[in-house]
C-alpha cells in the first residue's frame, strides 16, 4: 500500500482537531464547527473549482465532525467525487466517508456502484482493494445486487493478487451474511475450494472463513474441502515456528487458521477414507501433545493461541465423536483446567465437558472428575463458572452418582445466587424423577426443595411431584405422612402448603388411624395456614375441605361452619366465594353415594413428557442442554440408553419415575376433578388447571353409568374403515389467510389457526365433537410423500384419544420448509362414532406463499431488480379471467394476505397492484417480484411473478390466479 507523503499531511485539518481538543465548554465546540462548516459549505459552493487535496481535506473534516456526534448533510457528492481520483490518499479519503455516512438508500448509490466497478475493473490492486472494503463496510442490499456475481470471478481468476484475493473472500463473506439469497453458487465454487492450496496463507485463511460460512449452507457443494483441509492442517501443526515465520504468533504457527481449519472440519461427518481418516487423527494427536508441552513463552499472548488450537482441536473430537481414545484424552485434558488459575479456562474446561459428558465413549471419563466439579461449585468466585459447574454435575448425573449429585445441588442451593436457582431448582427435580428408585427418597428430595427454594420453585415442579404421587400407589401414604409433618413447621412455603392441601385432600384418609394425624387434626393443621395464603392456594384448600368431608364425616360439621363464616361466603374474590357456596350447598344435600362419586379420588395422570423437564428445555434453549435424557450418542448417531450402575441394557435397568407406569386401578370416568377445580369454577385462576394434564382422556375413557358387569379386557382394535378420498375443498381458501374452518361434516368441524416466521410455521388444528356422544380411539397424524418429507418437516404432537360430546380439543403441528415444495401435507383423522369407524383424509392448507416475509421497496429498487430477474425462466406470467368481481379493496386486501408487500405508488399506473417479499427456506431465501395488472373493461387479469427460481415463479402464480 503506498505509503502517505508529508505533503498529504492535511495541517488544516490537523489545526481544526487541535482547536476542537481546545475547547473549554461544548457550546466553545459547537461554535467552532458551525464556524468550520460554514467554511466548508462556502467552498464547496463557491466558484473556484477545488483541487483534490482541498476536498480531501474539507471532507476529511466533515468526518470528524460526524465522529463527534453531529449530523452532516453536504458533502456527500464532492466524497464521490474523489473516487474517481488518481490518487490513493484521495480515494481513500472517499471510500471510508461514504462506507462511514452514505445510507444504503441514498440518490447517490448508482453513481458509487460505478466508481466502484471502474476500480474492480482497473486492475491496481490497491484500488480494487479499497472498493471491496467498501462494499464489504456498506453491506448492502443493493451493493450485493450489483456485485455478487463479480467479485467471486475475482476471486478465483489466475491473475487476481494475493491481497485482493484476501479482500474479496471476505468481501464475499459480508455479502452472503447479509443477502445471502444473492450469493448464488455456481462454477466458482469448485475452484474457490483450491485456494486453501494457496502458497499465501493470508489467502487461505480468508478462504477457510468464506467456505465455513458456505458449507453450512450447501455442505454438498464443498464436501472437496474436507482432505484440502485436512491437508494444510497437517502442515501447520507439523511444521516448526520458524517455517512460518510471517503467520507465527507467540511461537503458535498460525493459530487464526488453524482454529479456521479445524471449524471448516466440523461442518462434516468424520472422513470415510481411511488414510484420510487417519491423517486428521494423528493431527489432532498432535495437538493435544502440543498442549503438554512446556511453554515456550510466559506471556499470556502464547497460552491464549495455543489454549485457542487445542479448545478448538476438543470440539472437532466431540463432535465426531468417533474416536474413544481421543475423547477420553480431551477429558482428561480439559480435567487439567478445571483449577487452572485463568477463569475463561475453568469456564471452557466446564462447558466442553458439559457435551463430553453425553458421549458413550467419555461419559465414564468425566464423572472421575466429580469432587473437582463439586469443589467448583463450592469455592468458585464467578457465578458463570458456577452456573457450567451445575450444567456439567447434571450432565455426569446417572444411577450410581444421582444422590450425590443431588444432595451437593440441595447444599449449594441454599446460598446459591438468585439468577441460577429456578434452574438448580428444575435440575434437581429432573434428577430426583429421573433417577428415583426409591420413591419415598423422590418425595423427600422435593420437598427439601421446596422448603430450601420455595419462591423458586416454579408450579411444574409441584404439579409433577403430585402426579407422581397419584400414580404411585406405593408412596401415597408417605408422601402423606411426611407433607403432613412438613407442615407443621411454623413458617411453611406457600407451595408447600399447595401440595400438602393436595396430598392430604386425596390420601389423608391413609394416616388418619394415628391419634396425632387424626382428621381434625389434619383440617386444623391446614385451616392453620388458610388466613396466610393467596387466593389459588385458598381455593385449593377451600377443594381439599370438601374432600375430607366425603373422607371423614365426624369432621363434617366443622367444615360446614368454616363455609357457612361470612369471610366466605361474602368473600370479596368471586372464585372463593363461589367455591363455599357450592362445596357448601353439595355438603348438605348430596347423599353420601353421590359424594363418593363426585369426590372420588383422582384418577391417575396418562404419562406424558414431564413438564418441568419441558420447561428446562424452554430455558435452557433447545442446543444447550446437555444430558436431557438418559441416553448416551453412540458412533452412528443414533441413541442408546446409559449403562447405568451395572452396565445392564435400558430393558433390565431399574425403572425411573420419568417412565412409571401408570398405577393398575380402576379410573373414574366423569367425576368431577374438584382438586383440579370442577367445570362450574371460573376459569380466570391458574388453579383450575393445576397439573395441566386434565385432559379428556384422563377422565372420559368410560361414562357414570358404567356397565359393572363388564370384564377389564380391552376392546379388540377396529378394523381400519377404506381409505378415503382426500377433501382439498377448501384448501384454496387458506392461500391468503391463516385462520378458518378447514373441514365440516355432521360430526366433526376442523378449525385452523396458524402463524409463520421465516421458514418456521406453527398451526393450531381443532377438532370439534358436534355430537352428544364421545369419539374413541380419536387419532390425527401428518403424511407426505416421500419428495415432500424432504422438502418440508411437519412434526405433530399427540391428540387425546377421547372427545366428548359437544367438547374440542386442540392439536399443535410445527412446520418447517427445507426447500420450496408445490404438494402439501395431509391431515388423516381416525375415530369411532357409535360402534362405526370413521376415516377423513384432508389437505392441510401448508403453501409455499405462508413463508413470505414482505420487503418494503422504492420505486428505483422495484425496477432495477425486476431488470436484474429478466431472464425468460425467472419470470411467469398469466393472463385469467377472474372468477369473482373485480374489487379493489378486496384485491389488496388478498395480495396483502398472499404474504407479500404492497408497494403503493411504484407502478406508473395507479390501478396495478405491485408486490415484494421473500420466500424463507432453511437452505435458501428467494426473492420474488409481483406485478398485477386489472383490466376491467375486459374483466381480465394479467400476473407477472419473477424470481430467481422457476419452479418458485411458476408456483406462486398458481396459487395467487386462483384467488382472484
Amino acid at each position: 500500500m503506498p505509503a502517505v507523503s508529508k505533503g498529504d499531511g492535511m495541517r488544516g485539518l490537523a489545526v481544526f482537531i487541535s482547536d476542537i481538543r481546545n475547547c473549554k465548554s461544548k457550546e466553545a465546540e459547537i461554535k467552532r464547527i458551525n464556524k468550520e462548516l460554514a467554511n466548508i459549505r462556502s467552498k464547496f459552493k463557491g466558484d473556484k473549482a477545488l483541487d483534490g487535496y482541498s476536498k480531501k481535506k474539507y471532507v476529511c473534516k466533515l468526518l470528524f465532525i460526524f465522529l463527534l456526534g453531529h449530523d452532516i448533510d453536504f458533502g456527500h457528492m464532492e466524497a464521490v467525487n474523489l473516487l474517481s481520483s488518481n490518487k490513493y490518499t484521495e480515494k481513500q479519503i472517499g471510500y471510508l466517508f461514504i462506507s462511514v455516512l452514505v445510507n444504503s438508500n441514498s440518490d447517490l448509490i448508482r453513481l458509487i456502484n460505478n466508481a466502484i466497478k471502474n476500480d474492480l475493473r482497473s486492475r491496481n490492486p490497491t484500488f480494487m482493494n479499497l472498493a471491496l472494503h467498501c462494499i464489504a463496510n456498506v453491506g448492502s442490499r443493493e451493493m450485493a445486487e450489483a456485485f455478487a456475481n463479480d467479485i467471486p470471478r475475482i476471486l478465483v481468476a489466475g491473475d487476481t493478487m494475493d491481497s485482493v484475493k484476501q479482500s474479496a473472500a471476505l468481501c464475499l463473506l459480508r455479502l452472503n451474511r447479509t443477502s445471502p439469497d444473492l450469493v448464488c453458487m455456481g462454477e466458482w465454487t469448485s475452484r474457490v475450494v483450491h485456494l486453501l492450496n494457496d502458497q499465501h496463507l493470508g489467502v487461505v485463511t480468508a478462504a477457510t472463513s468464506l467456505i465455513s460460512r458456505l458449507a453450512q449452507k450447501s455442505p454438498d457443494e464443498f464436501k472437496t474441502s474436507v482432505s484440502l483441509a485436512v491437508a494444510r492442517l497437517s502442515r501447520i501443526v507439523t511444521s516448526a515456528s520458524i517455517d512460518l515465520q510471517d503467520y507465527t504468533y507467540y511461537f503458535v504457527a498460525a493459530p487464526w487458521l488453524s482454529v479456521k481449519l479445524l471449524r471448516l472440519l466440523q461442518c462434516y461427518p468424520p472422513p470415510e477414507d481411511t488414510a484420510l481418516r487417519s491423517r486428521l487423527t494423528e493431527c489432532v494427536e498432535t495437538i493435544l501433545n502440543k498442549a503438554q508441552d512446556p511453554p515456550k513463552s510466559k506471556k499470556v499472548q502464547h497460552s491464549n493461541a495455543k489454549n485457542a488450537v487445542l479448545f478448538e482441536a476438543i470440539s472437532l473430537i466431540i463432535h465426531h465423536d468417533s474416536e474413544p481414545t481421543l475423547l477420553v484424552r480431551a477429558c482428561n485434558q480439559l480435567g487439567q483446567f478445571l483449577q487452572h488459575r485463568e477463569t475463561n479456562l475453568r469456564y471452557l474446561a466446564l462447558e466442553s465437558m458439559c457435551t463430553l459428558a453425553s458421549s458413550e465413549f467419555s461419559h465414564e471419563a468425566v464423572k472421575t472428575h466429580i469432587d473437582t466439579v463439586i469443589n467448583a461449585l463450592k469455592t468458585e468466585r464467578d457465578v458463570s463458572v458456577r452456573q457450567r459447574a451445575v450444567d456439567l454435575l447434571y450432565a455426569m448425573c446417572d444411577r450410581s452418582n444421582a444422590k450425590q449429585i443431588v444432595a451437593e445441588m440441595l447444599s449449594y442451593l441454599e446460598n446459591a445466587d438468585y439468577s441460577i436457582r429456578e434452574e438448580i431448582v428444575l435440575k434437581v427435580a429432573i434428577l430426583a424423577e429421573k433417577y428415583a428408585v426409591d420413591y419415598t427418597w423422590y418425595v423427600d428430595t422435593i420437598l427439601n426443595l421446596i422448603r430450601l427454594a420455595g419462591d423458586h420453585v416454579s408450579e411444574e415442579v409441584w404439579y409433577r411431584v403430585i402426579q407422581i404421587v397419584i400414580n404411585r400407589d406405593d408412596v401415597q401414604g408417605y408422601a402423606a405422612k411426611t407433607v403432613f409433618e412438613a407442615l407443621q413447621a411454623p413458617a411453611c412455603h406457600e407451595n408447600l402448603v399447595k401440595v400438602g392441601g393436595y396430598i392430604l385432600g386425596e390420601f389423608g384418609n391413609l394416616i388418619a388411624g394415628d391419634p396425632r394425624s387424626s382428621p381434625l387434626v389434619q383440617f386444623n393443621l391446614l385451616h392453620s395456614k388458610f388466613h396466610l395464603c393467596s387466593v389459588p392456594t385458598r381455593a385449593l384448600l377451600l377443594s381439599a375441605y370438601i374432600k375430607f368431608i366425603n373422607l371423614f364425616p365426624e369432621v363434617k360439621g366443622t367444615i360446614q361452619e368454616v363455609l357457612r363464616s361470612d369471610s366466605q361466603l361474602r368473600n370479596a374474590d368471586v372464585e372463593l366465594q363461589q367455591r363455599a357456596v357450592e362445596y357448601l350447598r353439595l355438603s348438605c344435600i348430596a347423599t353420601t353415594d353421590i359424594l363418593a362419586t363426585v369426590l372420588e379420588e383422582m384418577p391417575p395422570f396418562p404419562e406424558r413428557e414431564s413438564s418441568i423437564l419441558a420447561k428446562l428445555k424452554k430455558k435452557k434453549g433447545p442446543g444447550n442442554l446437555p444430558g436431557i435424557d438418559d441416553t448416551r450418542r453412540n458412533v452412528n448417531g443414533a441413541t442408546e440408553h446409559c449403562n447405568g450402575e451395572n452396565g445392564d441394557a435400558a430393558t433390565t435397568s431399574s425403572p425411573s419415575l420419568m417412565m412409571a407406569p401408570l398405577a393398575n386401578r380402576p379410573r373414574p370416568a366423569h367425576s368431577v376433578p374438584i382438586m383440579l377445580s370442577a367445570g362450574t369454577m371460573n376459569s380466570a385462576h391458574p388453579f383450575n388447571d393445576l397439573l395441566n394434564l386434565n385432559s379428556p382422556a384422563a377422565a372420559a375413557n368410560s361414562s357414570l353409568l358404567v356397565d359393572v358387569f363388564s370384564d377389564a379386557t380391552p376392546e379388540p382394535a377396529f378394523a381400519s374403515p377404506p381409505v378415503p378420498d382426500v377433501s382439498d375443498e377448501s384448501f384454496g381458501r387458506f392461500v391468503c389467510k391463516n385462520n378458518g374452518v378447514l373441514y365440516e361434516n355432521h360430526l366433526l368441524q376442523i378449525g385452523l389457526k396458524s402463524e409463520y416466521r421465516q421458514n418456521l410455521g406453527r398451526m393450531y388444528v381443532f377438532f370439534g365433537n358436534k355430537t352428544s356422544s364421545q369419539f374413541l380411539g380419536f387419532s390425527s397424524c401428518v403424511t407426505s410423500d416421500d419428495t415432500l418429507q424432504t422438502h418440508v418437516n411437519v412434526h405433530a404432537k399427540a391428540v387425546d384419544p377421547v372427545i366428548d360430546g359437544g367438547a374440542q380439543v386442540q392439536q399443535v403441528l410445527n412446520i418447517e420448509c427445507v426447500t420450496e415444495f408445490t404438494d402439501a401435507p395431509l391431515l388423516n383423522i381416525q375415530f369411532r362414532y357409535g360402534g362405526a369407524a370413521q376415516n377423513i383424509s384432508i389437505k392441510l392448507p401448508v403453501m409455499l406463499n405462508k413463508f413470505f416475509q414482505p420487503t418494503e421497496m422504492t420505486t428505483q429498487d422495484f425496477f432495477q431488480r425486476w431488470k436484474q430477474l429478466g431472464l425468460p425462466q425467472q419470470e411467469v406470467q398469466k393472463i385469467f379471467k377472474p372468477k369473482h368481481p373485480m374489487d379493489t379493496e378486496v384485491t389488496k386486501a388478498k395480495i396483502l394476505g398472499f404474504g407479500v408487500a404492497l408497494l403503493e405508488g411504484v407502478d406508473p399506473n395507479a390501478a396495478n397492484f405491485v408486490g415484494a417479499g421473500v420466500v424463507h427456506t432453511k437452505t435458501s431465501q428467494v426473492g420474488c417480484l409481483l406485478r398485477l395488472e386489472p383490466n376491467t373493461q375486459a374483466q381480465m387479469y394479467r400476473l407477472t411473478l419473477r424470481t430467481s427460481r422457476d419452479t418458485v415463479s411458476q408456483r406462486l402464480c398458481d396459487l395467487l390466479s386462483d384467488q382472484f
